[in-house]
């Protein structure tokens, strides 16, 4: 795995422990976890703007967000109590399905 691979799974962990953090922060009322979401934020994109350095733009927002989806839907669902239906998890599963065909099978988006 490359280095850049590692900045964009860096970029993926630290946004969605952000944006977990921005859940717990109700809206900024505990500063604490706002703050320190925007910190990691910051971290996130500074994560992701190194991994363009060797990856396609198209590949890395893609897989950035679309896993960023995937884990804040079930941490919502397993931490939050936010409910799903069969239309939530045949988008998600969309949304997986589009992300490994970039990955996997897309030669548009083949590592530089």
């Amino acid at each position: 795995m490359s280095d850049a691979y590692l900045f964009l799974a860096g970029a993926i962990l630290t946004e969605v422990t952000g944006t977990t953090l921005l859940k717990l922060s109700e809206g900024f009322d505990q500063a604490s976890f706002g703050a320190a979401a925007v910190g990691l934020y910051l971290v996130s994109f500074y994560c992701v703007s190194e991994a363009l350095v060797e990856l396609p733009v198209g590949l890395v927002y893609a897989t950035w967000s679309a896993a960023g989806i995937l884990a804040l839907a079930a941490i919502g669902i397993a931490f939050f109590g936010e409910p799903i239906d069969a239309a939530g998890v045949l988008g998600i599963i969309l949304v997986v399905l589009g992300i490994v065909v970039l990955n996997v099978y897309s030669g548009a988006y083949a590592p530089a």
